[in-house]
């Protein structure tokens, strides 16, 4: 694995895992509200190495035009789509930075992704009256980061966009439409598109520090039930609502027709998390998920890993087919 993967790990196994208890976090959290979680127990909530803001989020980004951008044509981007506005946000920086604080088409969003669920996942930024912005606490729970509004520094579930710790605990973030595909395939449908400019900080963008974990045998930092059904746990899956498809059926059957969806899959996007090179990883292919009418259904897709459902929708349905 990659030099900051191990180095994360043995920063995490010298801090013994043990800190799970907001005590000892309040000196860091000074105004986060602990009295108030849906956390069922503290020890589910660790440290994943970096502190507060040690994996720093990105406020306000610049854009360019899509043409002459020099992306690989595989490389992945997450795209939203807000009227008729299309934009491209790279996974070459959002692995680094994993959230971004943006705007678009008047409405404030935040941009998340989560490399150790491999989630990718947009939300609306308005809640309760106010704007919030979001920053990442360094901490993880079922290995799915923990971001944190800077208004209230309430705790928030990633791959739920929920509140579990502090006075957002309960509230809900609307989800926005979007969806993970290769350069090729945004720039094929959004030719005058925009995409997300090289951040300003000093980081190798376009290398992956998580350098083959999508082929590891477990989950980094996961404690949990491993998925059912022999389902590998990093198995790519396709999640709309508390339904999951594993990748590889969809990707055998090219397209699938269940449960009032219509998933097809098609060659040409890498995975940001196999080669030391994003733009080298071996292909994943592209997920579009539609439903009866043939509209697109973003907005509850998340090209997760199966043990990051598993842990979220403990009760959800794993569509395996008719054989299994």
């Amino acid at each position: 694995m990659g030099f900051l993967f191990r180095a994360l790990a043995l920063l995490v196994l010298g801090t013994g895992l043990a800190s799970a208890d907001p005590g000892f976090w309040k000196h860091e959290w000074p105004r986060t509200d602990f009295s108030r979680t849906s956390v069922g127990n503290w020890v589910e909530i660790i440290s994943g190495g970096p502190g507060r803001d040690g994996i720093p989020a990105l406020s306000d980004p610049q854009f360019r035009a899509a043409r002459g951008a020099g992306l690989s044509p595989r490389e992945p981007v997450i795209t939203v789509e807000i009227g008729r506005e299309a934009r491209a946000y790279p996974l070459r920086y959002l692995i680094w930075h994993e959230i971004v604080n943006d705007r678009m088409g008047g409405t404030p969003i935040a941009v998340t992704y989560c490399p150790l669920c491999n989630s990718a996942l947009v939300f609306d930024r308005r809640l309760r009256g106010q704007v919030l912005d979001f920053g990442v606490t360094g901490k993880l729970r079922h290995s799915d980061m923990v971001m944190y509004d800077r208004q209230t520094e309430s705790w928030w579930q990633q791959a739920m966009g929920q509140g579990i710790v502090g006075e957002m605990t309960g509230a809900d973030l609307r989800q926005v439409p979007s969806w993970m595909e290769s350069w090729e395939s945004f720039t094929a449908r959004n030719p005058d598109g925009r995409v997300m400019a090289e951040p300003r900080h000093n980081r190798p963008y376009g290398q992956n520090p998580y350098k083959g974990y999508d082929s590891s045998a477990r989950p980094f930092l996961f404690s949990g039930e491993m998925p059912p059904h022999g389902v590998p746990p990093l198995v790519r899956v396709v999640r709309v609502g508390t339904r999951a498809w594993p990748l590889p059926r969809v990707a055998e059957a090219g397209e699938i027709r269940e449960a009032g969806v219509v998933i097809s899959w098609s060659a040409g996007q890498a995975s940001a998390l196999d080669r030391g090179e994003i733009a080298s990883g071996r292909d994943v292919g592209n997920i579009r998920v539609r439903d009866a009418s043939g509209r697109d259904i973003p907005h509850d897709l998340m090209f997760a890993f199966a043990f990051a459902f598993h842990a979220f929708y403990p009760r959800g349905q794993w569509m395996l087919g008719k054989s299994r």
